[in-house]
């Protein structure tokens, strides 16, 4: 079993703007397939099946998104609560700081043990639990001899929206196999190259480490990121807020410092690229990052089917998927992607439509949005 679960809950998931923004990220959506669960509750069952009865579960995250977190945990029982803490993040600076921010904290309230740490973002789709759970626990043994271990996925198809996995092709089938390098989002004709070798996996963004071995990296990689962490005192108990019984470092002294010196980097770039030590397990288990809005829709029954709130009337309109909070008709739209928000939960109201297959587009959508300095729409 692992002593500490690290899930990192920040972002502002704008790949599925406009219904994830800054205030309301996808973590805390509802999962399409499940809408009494959304993403970060899933990923908090999955944290509590890796850790023994006294482990921790960490909980890095922006500010905004502390009553999100709060109210996804309502449910829990009060001792699975007491063994949660959650860290709002002053400002967001990349998983890098986030994942530095929680190694020392684990540090700083465990007298230095060395601890078996397991991170994992929140808004990714993963089951069965059991198998993923099961194979997660491999991970305890392998990272006792000094390695970075992360979960590759199998590509089922030449992706360009994720970062790859280069494995020698002499490991491949092994349980435990020893990572050659890793490569960025790639474009099309590298993706169908990277399928075909064979020797190549998609980046899950899920790690184990021991602490004492991910410091020394750190301090080798990018000592910039991690010494201003560990310069914060040791958290007293007036430095927590208890909200409906969970644990809040809300007042961690020089926190909101310590990340405005911070570089904002991957912890992918700042250390996981750098080390030789890094090992990788193939996925058993089904794994889904809902990075686009052709994705969520895929997982709508029928992948043509609306998860609207409200109706949507169509005319002659063939595989258009519709998310709407107002009604909608459809016209001879065909094969399109769209999605209403009409304000009435106090956000600016805003609309996409695009073709589908073109929906990695929003990130630059996003981008225009910035350098419109509409942060209301964001």
């Amino acid at each position: 079993m692992f002593d500490e679960c690290v899930i990192m809950a920040g972002g502002s998931g704008t790949r599925l703007w406009p219904l994830s923004n800054s205030k309301k990220p996808k973590q805390f959506l509802p999962v399409p397939t499940d809408r009494t669960n959304n993403f970060f509750k899933l990923s908090l069952e999955r944290a509590f099946s890796l850790v023994a009865e006294s482990g921790r579960i960490i909980i890095v995250a922006g500010k905004t998104h502390v009553p999100h977190i709060v109210n996804s945990c309502t449910a829990l029982d009060e001792a699975r609560k007491r063994r949660i803490t959650v860290i709002p993040e002053p400002e967001a600076k990349n998983t890098a700081a986030a994942i530095a921010c929680a190694l020392v904290f684990i540090e700083k309230t465990t007298a230095g043990r060395n601890r078996k740490i397991f991170v994992m973002p929140s808004d990714h789709l993963v089951e069965p639990k059991d198998v993923f759970t099961a194979q997660s626990l491999v991970f305890a043994h392998h990272i006792e001899t000094e390695n970075l271990a992360i979960f590759g996925i199998p590509p089922a198809a030449p992706e360009t929206g994720f970062g790859y996995i280069e494995i020698s092709g002499s490991d491949v089938g092994q349980e435990v196999m020893k990572v050659v390098s890793f490569h960025e989002k790639p474009d099309k004709p590298t993706a169908e190259r990277y399928l075909k070798s064979g020797n190549f996996y998609w980046n899950s963004g899920m790690f184990a480490f021991s602490s004492g071995f991910i410091k020394r990296e750190f301090l080798r990689c990018a000592e910039d990121i991690i010494t201003p962490f560990e310069a914060l005192p040791v958290p007293q108990k007036d430095a927590y807020a208890i909200k409906d019984g969970l644990a809040i470092l809300e007042h961690w002294k020089g926190l909101a410092e310590t990340y405005g010196q911070i570089r904002k980097i991957s912890f992918d770039f700042a250390v996981v690229t750098k080390s030789a030590l890094v090992v990788m397990s193939a996925a058993a288990f089904n794994w889904r990052d809902i990075g686009s809005w052709d994705e969520y829709a895929a997982l709508v029954k029928d992948g043509s089917s609306d998860s609207s709130e409200t109706t949507v009337f169509r005319v002659g309109s063939d595989n258009t998927f519709v998310d709407s909070d107002i009604p909608v008709a459809l016209c001879g739209a065909d094969d399109l992607i769209v999605i209403v928000r009409s304000g009435k939960d106090g956000s600016a109201p805003s609309v996409l439509i695009a073709k589908r297959g073109a929906t990695q587009a929003v990130s630059a959508v996003v981008e225009q949005i910035k350098k419109e300095n509409r942060s209301d729409l964001l």
